[in-house]
């Protein structure tokens, strides 16, 4: 099974993923994560990439394939894939059909985790962490028990990250819609589109994949 999932940052994408990882073994490719690992690895794909990014340029469909073409043949035939960050554009549509043709695969599901976006502002904004150990609270949805110490260690310093204000959140939204508006058609002509709503509960969006996944 060779799965598609889109999502905006803060959807909740990267858990459903995990737990596909766990419970299905999938395996995850992250065009970022395997950019920087075929970099590391010094790949043929990995090399050329390494020269690109030292000159400042951006790397190119062609690179971005090869890097999914290597990790694809690293894989047993009937391991399955989950593609999170690819493809973004037409060209990279297209692409990753020729990829996956020239290796006996096929794409069986595109699942968009649909967000609403004041909500999902309110999800981001409002995160913070204990300083000491990293346990997550929220200010509306998870408060410590004792406020200002961490239930987990007790630790009583917080902390919040800088890009989880209103604004870049909003930017965020903007990006992802104009990155994945022009490869919605392409894959919904050919009805393999399924959207789950990515602000239910964790174990609900879960359920639903895994239903989209079973064919039920």
């Amino acid at each position: 099974m060779n799965i598609i999932l889109l999502g905006p940052p803060g959807a909740g994408k990267g858990t459903q993923a995990s737990r596909l990882v766990e419970e299905r073994g999938m395996k995850q490719l992250s065009t970022g994560d395997m950019l920087r690992a075929a970099v590391k690895a010094g790949t043929p794909v990995g090399l050329q990439a390494k020269a690109v990014m030292e000159s400042g340029g951006l790397v190119s469909d062609e690179i971005v394939s090869g890097i999914i073409g290597e990790a694809l043949d690293a894989l047993s035939p009937d391991a399955g894939v989950i593609f999170d960050g690819y493809p973004r554009t037409e060209a990279q549509a297209r692409s990753l059909d020729e990829l996956l043709a020239a290796r006996g695969r096929t794409l069986d599901h595109v699942i968009e985790l649909e967000v609403d976006e004041d909500a999902l502002v309110e999800r981001i904004t409002g995160r913070f962490t204990c300083a000491n150990c990293g346990e997550g609270y929220h200010d509306r949805f998870k408060q410590p028990a004792t406020a200002g110490e961490c239930d987990k260690c007790h630790g009583h310093e917080f902390k919040r990250r800088a890009d989880d204000n209103e604004e870049t959140v909003r930017t965020r939204m903007a990006e992802y819609r104009a990155k994945t508006a022009p490869i919605l058609p392409i894959y919904e002509a050919r009805g393999i589109v399924s959207r789950v709503d990515g602000m239910a509960d964790m174990d609900e969006v879960s359920a639903a994949i895994g239903a989209i996944l079973d064919g039920k």
